[in-house]
């Protein structure tokens, strides 16, 4: 390859990836205070499939959510900052007519456990029971993923009447369980509030993190609402708490347009952000796992969703606030719940655009989501096929990348050795022709012509050298938040989510990189410039690589390893070849 397109090449590579975590930053994050990360590492409930009265419960199922007092004609004024509940000896005259005890429901299905309170009929826990919780930086397991924060449930809600906020959580609800039609097993809350009466029922299938919600609300007028509160945050039960928490966000999406996204990290405490339906979902998430709230199929979606900033903890945002406003229609309402990982299949298979809730590249998500969900289909699709671990997709994945491309380099390679072999003809009519622009341009467009070439021939050595790199870019996002990667160990890597624990894939990078500069320029004239660049280049995927997923360093480290055959075979071409000289 030509020294002057090789440096070109190098710099443009080096721009691209060393400008990604900058056009991609992710927001720093201090350290929790204790009090905080010892209130996320609390072990999660116990797995009882039954429904039991305890006084616990009763604070697992409580929500501090604020209400608003409007006129629920305009929903966005109906989530207003004050709270207006009913009137106080209202009230107290419904609760009296209630059951004082608080009762949990545990529904088991093949994937999850989760558990419902009679307290304001709240999902309150869901606990994934094949997902084991990590620390250690991967090494070691601890329990399963509990998704719900101590003391705060997951989903809860709030009745909207004219003039009136009423807050569910206050009241309490007497529960039945029975065997649903689709063969999971459904938990129906019922309760009277004065002339009013509310039921809201939860079917849980049984093999599947989807819940279908169902509410009816007698004695209601048509402008009425029921708000669904979406978590305030997720329990974080990753090695890197830190690097969870920067993931936490609400995202959601307009039924005209495509999928927006909130980070805590961008609400400032009591800040607001509404988003005006209609909305077909709304969700919660952190870096791999999920509780979203779904418009049935074919449904006209919410009303709206409102977004505001939480308080922060050592200015660390790890909690804020999101209200999805549906209309009650006929005094009924209904919509599903998907609380579990962010499984690309599975988000798929719940329709709706959902896989969208974990987009793909910030501002460049337009670009980088096509090439992101290109790639996490063929891995897999590997992954279903050969059976192989995900370390050895990885491997497998980036030699295919080369092959595919190896007809492609082979050419742009072979173009760019025939421009060197010309080079020495083109200086020569540079000279002959220095004052003669005219004649200069005739002569050269001759000699390109002569050896079946053009002036652009020269660009051509570049494009193998950027070609992959929307593969890379995309497996960058990819292993940001892709779950399939979570806790998957491979060699030395206890997990190839997360860096190497002994950096000796990233000194692999950098090795490879330097050999495959020292064979491109073997049997090239080079300066020294070119020189610095064939060493500062090795360094500066050191430094980039240093911190990145394991399983990324694996993937650009296969990649170098397997270009090494094609540049070698290049060189030695490049050797028997003559420059052209003429007289």
């Amino acid at each position: 390859m030509e020294p002057r397109r090789l440096v070109l090449a190098v710099v443009l590579m080096a721009a691209v990836l060393l400008a990604t975590p900058y056009l991609f930053p992710t927001p720093p994050s201090a350290p929790l205070a204790d009090s905080t990360r010892a209130a996320q590492t609390d072990a999660s409930p116990s797995a009882t499939p039954t429904v039991s009265g305890t006084a616990g419960a009763a604070s697992a199922g409580a929500a501090s959510a604020g209400t608003a007092s409007a006129a629920p004609a305009a929903p966005t004024a109906a989530m207003g900052a004050a709270t207006s509940a009913m009137d106080s000896a209202q009230l107290a005259q419904a609760q009296l007519a209630q059951p004082t005890r608080v009762d949990t429901a545990v529904v088991t299905t093949t994937p999850a456990i989760y558990r419902t309170s009679s307290r304001g009929a709240a999902l309150v826990s869901a606990e994934m029971t094949r997902y084991p919780a990590l620390s250690d930086k991967g090494r070691t397991r601890t329990g399963t993923v509990e998704l719900a924060l101590p003391q705060s449930p997951l989903l809860a809600y709030r009745l909207v009447v004219p003039g009136d906020t009423i807050d569910l959580s206050r009241v309490n609800f007497t529960a039945t369980t029975a065997d649903a039609a689709n063969g999971g097993r459904e938990v129906r809350y019922e309760a009277v509030l004065g002339a009013r009466s509310v039921r809201i029922a939860y079917s849980f299938l049984p093999d599947s993190y989807r819940v279908n919600v169902a509410a009816a609300v007698a004695g209601v007028p048509d402008n009425s609402y029921l708000l669904v509160d979406l978590p305030r945050g997720i329990r974080s039960s990753e090695a890197d708490t830190v690097e969870d928490h920067r993931h936490l966000e609400y995202a959601f999406k307009p039924e005209a347009s495509s999928a927006g996204k909130v980070t805590f990290e961008s609400l400032d405490p009591g800040e607001r952000e509404i988003e005006a339906g209609p909305i077909t979902w709304a969700v919660a998430k952190s870096k791999y796992f999920i509780v979203g709230v779904l418009a049935p199929q074919g449904a006209s979606g919410f009303a709206e969703v409102n977004f505001t900033g939480g308080p922060r903890v050592a200015k660390a945002a790890t909690r804020s606030e999101a209200t999805l406003v549906t209309p009650l229609k006929a005094g009924n309402a209904a919509f599903e719940v998907y609380a579990g990982p962010q499984e690309f299949k599975r988000l798929v298979a719940m329709g709706r655009e959902f896989e969208t809730s974990n987009p793909y590249g910030g501002w460049l998500q337009g670009i980088v989501q096509p090439f992101a969900t290109l790639v996490i289909r063929t891995l897999l699709w590997m992954k279903a096929t050969l059976g192989l671990s995900y370390g050895w997709i990885l491997v497998l994945f980036g030699v295919a990348i080369r092959i595919v491309l190896w007809p492609l380099n082979q050419k742009a390679m072979r173009s760019s050795m025939q421009m060197q072999r010309i080079q020495p003809e083109l200086q020569a009519i540079q000279t002959r022709y220095k004052g003669d622009p005219q004649k200069l341009q005739a002569a050269m467009m001759q000699v390109y012509k002569e050896h079946g070439m053009s002036p652009f021939s020269s660009l051509s050595g570049c494009l193998p050298m950027l070609i992959p790199l929307p593969v890379f870019m995309a497996l960058f996002f990819v292993f940001q938040n892709t779950i399939e990667f979570r806790g998957v160990p491979f060699l030395w890597f206890p997990d190839i989510s997360l860096k190497d624990p002994y950096f000796i894939i990233p000194i692999l990078v950098a090795v490879t990189t330097l050999l495959m500069s020292w064979i491109s320029m073997r049997g090239v004239k080079t300066n020294e410039q070119q020189k610095m660049m064939m060493y500062l280049m090795p360094g500066m995927m050191l430094v980039l690589f240093f911190s990145m997923a394991s399983g990324l360093n694996l993937y650009y480290f296969i990649q170098n390893l397997a270009s090494l055959p094609q540049q070698w075979l290049i060189a030695r071409e490049r050797g028997k070849n003559v420059p052209l000289v003429r007289g």
